[in-house]
Order: C-alpha cells, then structure tokens, then sequence
C-alpha cells in the first residue's frame, strides 16, 4: 500500500523538518498543495527541502518548479487541470483528483488519481463522504478502484482494512497527519497509520 502525505494549506512552523522527517520514516511521497502560495514562496519551501528528497516531492501548483527541481510529479485539480511539459527531457508522473467513481473510468493517462471524499473529511469541516461502502465494494469488484486510486479523505488507521477491501491501491492522508504538527507528532500519526 503506497502512503501519501498532503500539506496543509497555511504555512506550518518548521515545515520543511516535518516534510523530511516524514520522508524519512516511510511516507512514499509528499503533496505541496499550498494554492494560495506565490511560486516565489512554494519554491523557497522546496529549497529549504534537501535536494535528496525531491524525487518523492509532487506539486499542485507551480508546475514549473516541477521541471525546474526534477520533481516526482505534478497533481492535476481544478485550479490547475492542464499539464504542458515546458521539455522533453522531463517526464513528471501526473496524477489528478477525482470525486465521483465515474471519473476514475476518464483517468487512464494518469499514473495515479485520488477519490475523495471516503469518509467524512478531517481536515475541512462538513466535508462528508461521497460514497457509500457498497458503491466502493462494487468499484473495487469490478476494478474500477485499482492500484492506482488513492483513497482520500477522513482517513484513519481503524479504516485501512476498509480500503484495503475496496481493493484502493494507497492512502492519501492530511487531517490525520497534521494533528500534532512536530516532528515527534507527525511521526508518531504515520507510524500509527502504517503500523495498525
């Protein structure tokens, strides 16, 4: 199962530590989504990130910084729905959201796509679930919901078994991970989230 963490939107204190800590202790990749970030200051948050991490690092904004720092990829959403290579010689992996299960069927030029909401979200307040277990049950028989959808959304430990069932190829995680925002704190969520 890949793990995939997201940023909060507003800045967190000593950000870039909590993004390497994280990398370093078994999340796959990270997601800038900082959409009221300038691309001066997403890029400023990447150059405090060692140069090591950015093969694990996937932008929503800014792409250009994407190709400029040979970044793991970049997520399409509705802010940004297009991806124009600025070269030839840099091939991101794209991955999009999506928000309803039919949308998954128009996802197959993208290496992986989120489905959102699962469960009630953590994150943004009255953000409910979009499905019901038996419409992921059936997804996930039929193939729908794969190794490349993500589930995104409320995610806890006591509901990896669930999307484990639903057949979800990895966890997206961003309420969850955040609760505590220190490096012991965000540590201790993902080893919660990979361990239970």
């Amino acid at each position: 199962m890949k793990y995939i963490g997201i940023t909060e939107e507003r800045p967190i204190e000593q950000e870039n530590r909590l993004i390497t800590a994280l990398l370093d202790n078994g999340l796959d990749l990270i997601h800038l989504r900082k959409p009221k970030y300038s691309g001066e200051k997403t890029e400023q948050l990447l150059l405090s990130i060692p140069p090591r991490y950015y093969a694990r690092i996937v932008l929503h904004d800014h792409f250009e910084l994407a190709e400029k720092y040979r970044l793991a990829g970049v997520h399409l959403n509705g802010r940004n729905p297009h991806y124009r290579p600025l070269s030839n010689d840099y091939i991101p992996t794209l991955s999009r959201s999506c928000h309803s299960i039919e949308e998954l069927a128009d996802g197959q030029q993208y290496d992986y796509l989120f489905l959102s909401p699962i469960f009630d979200s953590i994150s943004k307040k009255g953000y409910r679930s979009a499905f019901s277990p038996e419409q992921l049950t059936k997804a996930g028989k039929e193939g729908v919901i794969n190794e490349r959808v993500i589930a995104l959304g409320g995610i806890t430990p006591e509901k990896k078994t669930a999307i484990k069932d639903w057949n979800f190829g990895g966890i997206a995680v961003l309420g969850f991970l955040w609760q505590e925002p220190t490096i012991a704190g965000v540590i201790r969520q993902l080893t919660r989230l990979r361990n239970d």
